[in-house]
């Protein structure tokens, strides 16, 4: 098949899924485009199956903001076109749910028919798309869609309640590459580079944003550091980030939680991590928590949205409600108090991942794929 992907470019979950889903599509042997402004950052390479158009913006001084829809739903019609995509399968809702759906209008007037699957990540229906200033746009691109697809039942759920949705929505985990974790756990995992061998680490990755609660990802490691040696690994660039540096100056654990950036080496710094700590506000899966999980990392989180479809209670890792970050704390403390009883938790999370492998979910896509072509017919 030929599939254009439209996403995110960034670090973020919607744009790492979709950027992994077309890689994996293109080692099956489909012909994969991406369409989007940047080179997506899990996008390492480019091959003869796997191609990357850039989504170019003029700058106009008129605009106060710049039209991207305009300008993708514009490069969709190009693309579609000259490479006779069969199916443009784009992820997070807004633009380009809305920008797919303007696309496959101005192809039907030159006589083509261009499949839309559209994919719903979270915070495009929950955080953004909810707003009035979205709200008819983007519950009209997911009526219009040929496919829709969510990463959770409780986004599913969230979705039905927030919009008058007549489409039907599957729903159809996020997923991992399992085999890259396991290449990281067979070389040597290099933990003196970061903490004393009787120091136990904490990590936190995240865009910084307040519904990841940073300054709580603190306040959960400054009680476990009073109780165990420990060091916290905070993994990612935002505008919390701020906030969370200073309050590590102010309680005076500074020398003990280290900022590290954007990062591409994550397997490598989970490899390094005991327990993985995400008391979110809202995920609509919890694709960090997956990704810690199979390098082995049991994880601290809270209980909302998708997260308890992924952290099971007592077995991967702990859940707490939003904001206790006393019973976060005491949680992982149950986890490192020896070895032992991290090594089950270690062994129960990588297990778990199985259910969420590349090659359980692949064929789903790819099956979704053929079922909408062949209504085509």
């Amino acid at each position: 098949m030929r599939i254009g992907i439209v996403c995110y470019p960034t670090f973020g979950g919607s744009g790492v899924v979709a950027t992994e889903l077309g890689m994996a599509l293109a080692d099956k042997g489909h012909e994969v485009h991406f369409v989007t402004y940047n080179q997506p950052v899990r996008l390492d390479f480019i091959s003869h199956q796997l191609h990357f158009h850039e989504v170019l913006m003029e700058e106009y001084p008129l605009f106060q903001y710049q039209p991207y829809e305009l300008a993708l739903s514009t490069k969709l019609v190009e693309v579609v076109s000259k490479h006779k995509l069969e199916i443009l399968h784009v992820h997070y809702a807004i633009p380009h749910a809305y920008a797919a759906y303007m696309a496959k209008m101005m192809l039907k007037e030159k006589g083509i028919d261009i499949k839309v699957v559209t994919t719903l990540h979270g915070t495009d229906i929950t955080l953004v798309g909810s707003h009035p200033s979205y709200k008819t746009a983007v519950e009209f691109s997911i009526n219009n869609s040929d496919v829709v697809t969510a990463v959770s039942n409780s986004l599913k759920q969230d979705t039905l309640r927030l919009f008058n949705i007549a489409n039907e929505i599957q729903v159809v985990y996020n997923f991992i590459d399992t085999e890259k974790y396991d290449k990281e756990q067979q070389t040597e995992c290099q933990r003196i580079a970061v903490a004393e061998p009787h120091e136990r680490i904490l990590t936190h990755i995240s865009n910084f944003r307040p519904v990841k609660r940073i300054e709580d990802v603190v306040k959960i490691f400054n009680k476990i550091q009073k109780a165990i040696p420990a060091k916290l690994l905070m993994v990612g660039e935002g505008p919390e980030k701020r906030k969370a540096e200073l309050l590590a100056r102010k309680l005076g654990i500074s020398d003990k939680v280290i900022f590290l950036g954007n990062s591409h080496e994550i397997e490598k710094l989970l490899c390094y991590t005991d327990v993985f700590l995400l008391p979110s506000e809202s995920e609509s899966f919890g694709l960090a928590a997956l990704e810690a999980m199979a390098a082995e990392t049991p994880v601290i989180s809270t209980n909302t949205g998708g997260l308890p479809e992924v952290n099971v209670q007592g077995v991967t890792g702990y859940l707490s409600n939003l904001g206790d970050v006393d019973d976060m704390a005491k949680n992982a403390l149950a986890i490192l108090k020896d070895d032992e009883t991290l090594l089950r938790f270690k062994k129960s999370a990588k297990e778990h991942t199985k259910q969420f492998s590349l090659e359980n979910i692949l064929p789903v896509y790819e099956d979704i794929y053929s079922s909408v072509l062949e209504k085509a017919l």
